[in-house]
């Protein structure tokens, strides 16, 4: 046959078959199958001289045509045989078809490139759209179903960003490894795009086997990875579909193994998950309110609500700016529902804004010594027109720079720690006060404090809940009080709910409090009210608890 392509197959490094095209099956039958011997394809290879030659391309060597034994009355026969990054590949020619062995080699070393990632040495996307639709055409009925492993690198980016491309291509390269190190017999893997791999399992009974190799990747992504001597972290999130169950075609399937992967991820990453109906449900829910997010703005369904902070043993000092979205059909959505959105559709800068604009007009409103609290976003904190966005709002509407407080979360200094301080610095400069939210929680790294101008230290309600019994809650707190006041730094709990925590916490010099047992979040309109009348009752709280003390 002088189409040489369609006897193509490929071998691993124990010579067993992991590719192979449909000619070769039409060929030798059922001696053709994943896993299968290369010399039960071709027992030729068992012939001394066959077996030196072969080796001597196996181990290294320049690519060959190799004749192989043939039985009295049988046409020649030769095959080609070239070395891959993983094994070898072997073209089989009946009919030589004019071809020099050099023009073989270059023939099929290109077919080899225009099927494989040059990077990992994992066949491609084109391999992988083709391999798929081949995989469904042969499940149905009694046959056991085609599944398929949808598998993304968390935290690949930050790699990319802080070591460097070099570090990210030898980080696939390992990643690559160590997922095709756990394939058996019937499973190929695939480098789909950038740090998404994929996996066709065939042969196999479902749901138990994907599930098996699904936790295999998982763990085995739960070691780090040594990159120009640098111990890396990266884990794997995992979706698994199966066809033709969830698709009939590879489309379908791809889609519904991409839906069980965003599972995987919003569950926390470094997990598997396969494809329900519930997914697709959830993940329509979500499209809207990404559809109906972009116009919320403009309908003003966005608003803003204002919780008081307490000065201890004082009075009301100031106002934390709370987002609100009252969806007209769904009704009150949380904010970590539909901020995520947000972020990841790129509209915080512009949500940002008018949430920054707004609670600086609603400040005026106030006596002057009161400030007003807003949260930053990390795609707002990360954008780079931060500052500039911040000094224009402040010159429009007229308010005090000290009078702003801007809250940012510690997972916003993880990257970029240079631009990180320059904003701050610049903020700083700007006469604004900055709060280090969710203090606790997260990291918490004492780098922080040093590096950073922080006017404020936030602990998280998480060690406030339990405050009143909890001893080490008592200690944390007691200790980040101390440090904070040693460092020329206020302190503010969250969520403060009981008397007992605000006593306590009054005692150990806590300079602000925050939480519905002292006021919950109000309307713009209440907040004058709070300040005129509810602002005393809060303040006799705070003397109820002094007197307790």
């Amino acid at each position: 046959m002088a189409n040489t392509t369609e006897l193509l197959s490929f071998y691993d490094r124990d010579f067993r078959l992991t590719h192979y095209a449909a000619g070769l099956k039409g060929l030798y039958g059922g001696a053709v199958a994943l896993g299968a011997a290369i010399w039960e394809i071709y027992p030729g290879f068992l012939d001394s001289r066959c077996r030196d030659e072969f080796l001597r391309v196996f181990q290294g060597g320049s690519a060959a045509s190799i004749d192989l034994p043939r039985s009295s009355g049988e046409a020649p026969r030769s095959v080609f045989v070239f070395g891959t990054a993983h094994g070898v590949g072997i073209v089989e020619s009946r009919e030589r078809g004019g071809r020099s062995a050099a023009d073989e080699q270059e023939h099929v070393i290109l077919l080899h490139q225009a099927t494989h990632d040059v990077l990992t040495g994992l066949q491609n996307r084109r391999r992988f759209g083709e391999r798929l639709q081949q995989a469904l055409t042969t499940v149905g009925g009694p046959k056991p179903k085609a599944a398929l492993l949808q598998i993304d690198l968390d935290d690949f980016k930050a790699v990319n960003d802080t070591l460097g491309h070099g570090a990210g291509d030898t980080l696939l390269q390992l990643a690559a490894g160590r997922i095709r190190d756990a394939l058996q017999d019937g499973e190929s893997a695939y480098r789909y795009a950038g740090d998404e791999f994929a996996v066709i399992q065939l042969g196999k009974e479902q749901p138990a086997e994907a599930e098996r190799l699904a936790g295999l990747l998982v763990n085995a992504f739960k070691d780090p990875f040594v990159v120009n001597g640098i111990s890396v972290f990266v884990g794997s999130s995992i979706g698994i579909a199966f066809g033709p169950e969830h698709g009939a075609d590879g489309e379908q399937l791809m889609k519904a193994a991409d839906i069980a992967l965003y599972a995987a991820k919003t569950d926390g990453r470094g997990c598997a998950r396969t494809f329900n109906r519930s997914m697709l449900l959830l993940l329509e829910q979500r499209e809207n309110l990404r559809r109906s997010l972009r116009t919320a703005l403009e309908r003003k369904e966005l608003y803003l609500e204002y919780q008081p902070l307490i000065r201890a043993r004082s009075s009301v000092v100031g106002f934390e700016a709370l987002l609100r979205w009252r969806h007209p059909e769904i009704g009150i959505i949380p904010p970590g529902v539909f901020i995520p959105i947000a972020e990841a559709d790129g509209l915080m800068d512009e949500i940002g804004r008018w949430v920054l604009e707004q609670a600086c007009r609603q400040a005026l409103t106030w006596p002057s010594s009161l400030t007003v609290a807003v949260n930053l976003s990390p795609a707002q904190f990360l954008s780079g027109s931060l500052t500039d966005t911040v000094a224009q709002i402040i010159d429009e509407v007229g308010i005090r720079a000290d009078r702003l407080e801007l809250e940012i979360t510690e997972t916003v200094l993880l990257e970029r720690t240079i631009d990180n301080i320059d904003t701050l610095n610049t903020l700083n400069v700007l006469g604004i006060r900055i709060s280090l939210d969710d203090f606790g929680t997260y990291y918490s790294s004492l780098s922080y404090l040093k590096n950073f101008p922080f006017d404020t230290l936030k602990i998280d309600q998480y060690f406030i809940a339990d405050l009143e019994t909890d001893l080490k809650s008592q200690t944390i707190v007691r200790s980040i009080i101390n440090l904070a006041h040693g460092l020329g730094i206020s302190v503010t709990a969250e969520g403060v709910e009981t008397s007992a925590q605000a006593r306590w916490l009054t005692k150990e010099n806590c300079d602000c409090l925050q939480g519905n047992f002292l006021g919950r979040p109000l309307g713009a309109e209440a907040t004058s009210d709070f300040i005129g009348r509810s602002s005393p009752k809060a303040v006799r709280a705070m003397e109820e608890s002094n007197r307790a003390l």
